[in-house]
């Protein structure tokens, strides 16, 4: 009777960290969508000291109306939000600076790279245990990606190892998650990253703001040293949408680490790649021909064998 019902309460648990994870995907994939319509006519400090700004108004009002309010931001592991922040602040800059460069598909593909990722530094920095059928299904998301990607048709280029080395640190930034859940909230992280981010782009815009490193040809050296300018307000919602879907998406990421193993979560977070898809046709006019379409079905199959093979498995303990 116990052991069932352990089981029971595993599988529920493993149900929402997976649910956390398809939903904040599928939220942040709403920041990529904004930051690139962005990316054309802001400074990169700015939009993310504008973000940040925005992400951290709507934390403190959910920390103040859940939990233990404000109280959960004590912590005694600052060395750890430290290296944290580290790891999302790298991750993020890299992957906007790319994301300026490259079509928002292609972009979000190579980031792709980041659930193999996971799954390897669960097993070497975690002990977690990943069987033959989970890895399996891992690699089967992974050639979907490879199939979006379209070797040799120009993805890989200088921006796209920007992206390549976000998707490591975004990696170990869910590492940094897991080593951390037990003593802190996923408010706690994202908040501390937040202010991070608030610091470094504050820090930038001083230095670099009024745009005399600006006027490189460059589509991501053009979005790191622009000029900084005040928005029109036909640019208010964009700011809003990365503001409040990189705080609630962050969230739900953060959640989904902390209630699952790693490699888990992992494939879910490719919930991101068919709105990609969906975003470059109603923003861009980019309708998906036979081989886009070939990769999605490649990488969310690989997402829902994921699902069943876990509920087999609770099932069984």
């Amino acid at each position: 009777m116990t052991r069932a019902s352990s089981g029971s309460s595993l599988s529920r648990t493993t149900l929402l960290g997976i649910l956390a994870a398809i939903g904040g995907s599928a939220i942040l994939s709403v920041n990529d969508l904004a930051i690139k319509s962005l990316s054309g006519s802001y400074a990169l400090h700015q939009v993310i000291l504008t973000r940040s700004a925005i992400s951290m108004a709507f934390l403190i009002g959910f920390m103040a109306l859940t939990g233990s309010g404000m109280r959960q931001l004590r912590t005694a592991r600052w060395r750890g939000h430290l290296l944290r922040v580290s790891f999302v602040m790298l991750s993020n800059i890299t992957y906007f600076l790319g994301l300026a460069a490259l079509p928002l598909a292609d972009a979000v593909a190579i980031a792709f790279v980041s659930p193999l990722v996971v799954t390897l530094l669960s097993v070497l920095v975690l002990g977690e245990q990943v069987g033959p059928r989970r890895w399996a299904a891992v690699a089967v998301g992974l050639v979907g990606v490879i199939v979006m990607m379209r070797p040799g048709a120009g993805a890989f280029q200088p921006a796209a190892v920007l992206v390549l080395i976000s998707a490591c640190t975004y990696a170990s930034t869910h590492m940094m998650t897991r080593r951390m859940k037990d003593s802190e909230s996923a408010a706690t992280m994202n908040f501390y990253v937040q202010v991070g981010f608030i610091l470094v782009s504050a820090t930038m815009g001083m230095v670099v703001g009024d745009g005399h490193l600006a006027g490189s040809a460059n589509p991501s050296l053009a979005f790191l040293f622009r000029e900084w300018v005040w928005p029109p307000l036909a640019d208010l919602p964009a700011f809003l949408a990365t503001g409040l879907s990189v705080a609630i998406g962050g969230l739900m990421i953060s959640q989904a680490y902390r209630l699952c193993a790693a490699a888990v979560v992992a494939p879910f977070e490719y919930t991101a790649m068919p709105l990609a898809i969906l975003w470059g046709v109603t923003f861009f006019g980019q309708w998906p021909d036979l081989t886009a379409w070939f990769g999605i079905a490649l990488i969310c199959g690989a997402g829902l064998y994921t699902l069943w093979r876990e509920t087999i498995l609770r099932t069984r303990t």
